[in-house]
């Protein structure tokens, strides 16, 4: 049979009641034909709770513990799940990063797959079982237990679906489709049907939520289509995320927010003090998701806090005797599209910029203008400029 992966995120199991739903999805999916390899979550605010509990421990805990910690939230899900498809009548079994044979490299917290020898996976598919896999986590070449960083469940899904030479790869969540903007905040935000790769890795890396970065640029590198999809309204059409859709040039392609964003801004008048610091944070596992300009004149490190478990602590360690300002409670708000060639679209993005309060800085590319600003402002100006920006244009319903 035809190998199906399908990958449900912490919403889709958030409880008990969450975790049968989706057992039915995955029998009713079986009984269709098809071997499944079942990607899951932490159930909910599993991860956040278990951070929480790891800095009440300690402010800036072990990334090697951590890792240990956090795999367990994956680990209850893939074997509830598992026992809830059985209850069903379907024989499943669950099975962790590790014993699928995702190998990664040494870095705890920020993990990148290199290897996948499914040899577990395609025993179990072979004895007619539904494979209900951990997502987040595999082993390293040092034998220790690695996260894949937030998201990881996506780029576990897509990994798997290469490695197996799966018929297609599903991402469910409780938003079915890739949108101009994050619905629950923008209420005019519009489906996009077809999606390219670029696009959708640029919407995730500007704080989109919809798909991880790191499972996107895999699935490119792949060749792997992936499909977005609802767990609660599995009639509603999602999006498909492949090269080269048919659909005709956008001059925007949507409008991504992120919050919790700590800035660190370096005096750019001493080259040598400049390249120590990067040096230092560089050592200390801590690489800025963006580099801009300072208003001061110097140099805008941003950080994303969610990403770096004690981002703060770690920061003043590092950056102690360096002339060095740290700023938390940023947020990020990007458009995306083609502005380079669009004339019209840099004339109404440009004044609604210069109309948003407390703008702290701005990054210019030919395809993308990110404005940093409080972090309390993200959902306003995520509504103004998607109001300014994205007009009527085709692939999107």
């Amino acid at each position: 049979m035809a190998i199906q992966v399908l990958k449900f995120g912490g919403s889709s199991v958030a409880d008990v009641e969450h975790v049968r739903l989706v057992a039915q999805r995955v029998v009713s999916r079986r009984n269709e034909g098809f071997d499944l390899v079942v990607v899951v979550s932490a159930m909910g605010s599993t991860t956040d709770e278990l951070l929480a509990l790891a800095q009440q421990i300690n402010p800036v805990p072990s990334t090697r513990e951590l890792d240990m910690l956090l795999t367990v939230g994956e680990r209850t899900t893939t074997a509830l799940l598992a026992m809830a498809i059985q209850k069903l009548g379907v024989d499943a079994v669950s099975l962790t990063g590790s014993q699928c044979g995702i190998m990664t490299n040494a870095s705890h917290s920020h993990a990148r797959i290199i290897e996948i020898r499914p040899f577990r996976v395609w025993d179990e598919l072979e004895a007619g079982r539904v494979v209900v896999v951990a997502g987040y986590q595999g082993t390293s070449y040092k034998r220790e237990i690695t996260t894949l960083g937030r998201g990881g469940s996506d780029t576990t899904a897509v990994a798997l679906a290469a490695a197996l030479d799966a018929e297609r790869c599903e991402i469910y969540s409780d938003i079915e489709a890739v949108y101009t903007a994050d619905p629950k905040v923008v209420l005019d935000a519009r489906r996009l049907s077809e999606v390219t790769y670029q696009q959708m890795l640029d919407l995730s890396r500007h704080g989109a939520k919809v798909l991880n970065a790191d499972a996107v640029e895999f699935a490119r590198r792949s060749g792997i289509a992936l499909y977005t999809r609802s767990t609660f309204r599995p009639d509603l059409p999602g999006s498909v995320i492949r090269a080269n859709p048919p659909v005709e040039a956008r001059p925007a392609v949507g409008v991504a927010g992120r919050k919790g964003v700590v800035g660190v801004e370096l005096s750019s008048s001493d080259g040598g003090a400049l390249t120590a610091a990067l040096d230092f944070l560089g050592h200390a596992g801590l690489v800025p998701d963006f580099v801009m300009a300072a208003p001061s004149g110097g140099v805008w490190l941003l950080f994303s806090e969610a990403a770096n478990v004690g981002l703060a602590g770690t920061l003043s360690d590092v950056l102690s005797g360096m002339t060095a300002r740290v700023t938390s409670g940023l947020g990020l708000v990007t458009v995306l599209g083609d502005l380079a060639a669009h004339e019209d679209l840099r004339g109404r993005l440009l004044p609604c910029v210069r109309g948003l309060s407390q703008a702290a800085g701005m990054m210019v590319s030919p395809t993308a203008v990110t404005v940093v600003m409080p972090e309390a402002l993200v959902d306003h100006a995520m509504r103004a400029l998607h109001q300014a920006c994205i007009g009527s244009f085709a692939g999107v319903e």
